[in-house]
């Protein structure tokens, strides 16, 4: 191309302003930019910020047949299986189809599918998710390793496929309630791996269970004689096995044994530290020990010295000294001592040791939350949730809801929803939704109604029907579901939550 020229007669350029006008320009299409940047950002009605959905895949059950869909609504795996698809971990492409099911002899074929129903881990005959039950009747699934079949024996593999635990056990199956302890079974002797194909216990006990709850603590252990024995999650024999019984009770690294006739208890170092100074022991919590006699509960320490008579219903420990107490059918706190904390005047009490809290039950069916500093009522209703992950209690106080965190000092839904882009609000005894500056986003119309939840819905009700409405407020289902039967109500997209919670699925059935 040519070179520009200027026509004589022309002024000459003024290098100054050039530079200024282009300056200009490029400020103009910075703006320009920046401008459609923020007007293409994610934003609802309001200018409220879209929330955040992680990806995941959840179950769906529709006219008779099973599939899957990821926490957008959006289908996955076309409902056409006839058995429920299992997805023992919601963020992995990895769910679990049962085939040829054969009620009568009990036996059915189980692959694994990718979203594409690509079948995964062909080179074994059979793969299985790992499922338990958790301490509150929760059922979960292994979210590190699968149990899958190879010539008749079994063996354990990641979710990309790596063995973890060769394929050469007649069984391996989980110990209920307990988390990352799965026993095997070879040669009809048992052992214990966790779920990284880690070998805990060799296989050469006839039984194995866990101490307590927690598999930190240990566990007991069975040989071919009938003897009962300790070994701890660090592969160490604390107990040798020649004790008649062991009690599933462990507190300051004693245990409660029986050998012969004697009851016992005794430390790590084999020490017996009392003899037949008790007819049952309930648990250990530093130094002393709540015992049952008959129906009737106390506390010994461990020299044997009485520190609470055997003359209440019931004893449990909290913290500091402290225990919920029972007499005249009536809970109350004392301490060590014996001293009074908290008057007997409730129905029913529960510590609850990971939160850090006290539920105590009234007679008018309220619930009194107390701290554990002073035993303090904190705040009074009845309580709607208790959520471990966002670390808040849902009360209900008269016709509305209130937030308290676990130091039971009270929040707004704001505080405790923070990723969400609609608020629950209630105006002349209807529901509507705000967003975080208390714009109304959905006009008061409901007759009850939802917080948002992980998938971005909120579910809304109308002339006792149940419907859903998306992150801007809008429709998705107009108000047409019954949910008579459904202690939970929730929706992605058209599904919504089946009855049954344990299940965990979503279904698009009207009841």
């Amino acid at each position: 191309m040519g070179k520009g020229r200027r026509y004589d007669g022309e002024p000459k350029l003024n290098m100054k302003k050039v530079v200024a006008t282009a300056l200009v320009f490029i400020v103009i299409i910075m703006l320009i930019v920046l401008a459609v940047k923020y007007a293409s950002s994610p934003k609802t009605k309001a200018g409220t910020n879209t929330k955040k959905i992680a990806n995941s895949y959840i179950s769906v059950y529709t006219d008779g047949k099973w599939g899957v869909i990821n926490s957008l609504g959006e289908t996955v795996i076309s409902p056409t299986y006839d058995a429920m698809i299992t997805i023992p971990d919601q963020t992995k492409e990895v769910f679990i189809c049962q085939t040829n099911i054969n009620l009568d002899e009990g036996t059915y074929d189980s692959k694994a599918i990718n979203s594409k129903s690509t079948e995964l881990f062909t080179d074994y005959d059979k793969v299985e998710p790992l499922q338990n039950i958790d301490g509150d009747g929760i059922v979960y699934y292994d979210s590190n390793a699968l149990k899958v079949l190879k010539d008749g024996k079994y063996g354990l593999i990641n979710y990309k496929g790596k063995e973890l635990l060769a394929c050469e056990y007649t069984e391996i199956y989980p110990i209920k309630y307990i988390k990352n302890s799965f026993i095997t079974v070879k040669d009809n002797q048992k052992g214990l791996v966790d779920n990284s194909g880690n070998k805990i216990i060799e296989n050469k006990y006839s039984d194995i269970q866990a101490l307590t709850t927690k598999y930190a603590d240990g566990y007991i252990v069975k040989n071919d004689s009938s003897k009962y024995g300790i070994i701890n999650y660090n592969k160490r024999q604390v107990l040798e096995c020649k004790y008649t019984e062991i009690k599933k009770i462990y507190g300051s690294n004693m245990y409660v044994v029986k050998e012969g006739d004697d009851l016992e208890l005794v430390n790590e170092d084999r020490e017996v530290i009392l003899k037949n100074k008790f007819k049952e022991v309930i648990s250990i919590d530093n130094n002393n020990l709540i015992i049952k006699d008959g129906e009737n509960y106390g506390i010994i320490d461990d020299k044997g010295e009485t520190k609470i008579n055997t003359e209440y219903q019931y004893l449990e420990y909290i913290i500091d000294g402290n225990y919920i107490a029972k007499k005249d059918n009536k809970y109350g706190i004392i301490n060590i001592d014996g001293t009074e904390k908290v008057a007997f005047n409730y129905t029913n009490m529960t510590y609850m040791d990971k939160e850090g809290f006290i539920e105590a039950d009234k007679e008018d069916g309220q619930t009194d939350l107390m701290n554990t500093t002073n035993f303090q009522t904190k705040c009074t209703g009845i309580v709607s949730e208790i959520n471990d992950t966002n670390s808040f209690i849902k009360l209900r106080v008269g016709n509305d809801y209130k937030y308290y965190n676990f130091q039971l000092e009270e929040k707004t839904s704001k505080d405790v929803y923070t990723g969400n882009t609609l608020f629950l609000s209630k105006k002349d005894g209807k529901y509507g939704y705000v967003n975080e500056k208390d714009i109304v986003i959905v006009d008061y119309i409901y007759d009850d109604a939802t917080e948002q939840n992980n998938y971005g819905y909120v579910a809304v009700k109308k002339d006792g029907k149940w419907g859903t409405l998306d992150q801007n407020g809008k429709v998705v289902v107009e108000p047409t579901y019954e949910l008579m039967q459904n202690p939970i109500v929730s929706f992605i997209g058209k599904w919504h939550l089946a009855p049954d919670i344990n299940a965990n699925y979503y279904t698009d059935t009207k009841e």
